[in-house]
């Protein structure tokens, strides 16, 4: 229950956090929480989200008009996406529920963040 208590950027990192691992888990068979690879992808993937313009109002990446990842990151975590995402209804189904409606609310440029 304490998923749905985060503000939305919280529970998309949470949510980006947990498909690395499940991808991982079952793609590098690491000893330890994550491997090196997956590792820098999800401090990649959470420095990203910290600097999102949208903030609060910050959409799914992948319908995103703005896009901020580099390609070589971006295809990554399409491969994570592509694995993990089907796999999300039976390890987390709140997750994966709060994760499809996301990807139907597009990004409304009107509310970038000025810096």
């Amino acid at each position: 229950m304490a998923y749905l208590l985060k503000n939305r950027k919280e529970r998309e990192e949470a949510s980006l956090e947990r498909m690395i691992r499940l991808y991982c888990k079952a793609k590098h068979n690491p000893e330890t929480f994550l491997c090196k690879e997956c590792s820098e992808l999800l401090v990649y993937a959470k420095s990203k989200s910290d600097d999102c313009p949208f903030e609060e109002n910050k959409p799914a990446c992948s319908i995103c008009r703005v896009h901020c990842y580099q390609k070589r990151e971006r295809d990554k975590i399409k491969q994570v996406m592509r694995y993990a995402g089907p796999r999300m209804i039976y390890v987390n189904p709140l997750m994966a529920i709060d994760h499809l409606i996301s990807k139907k609310k597009p990004a409304d440029i009107s509310l970038l963040r000025k810096k």
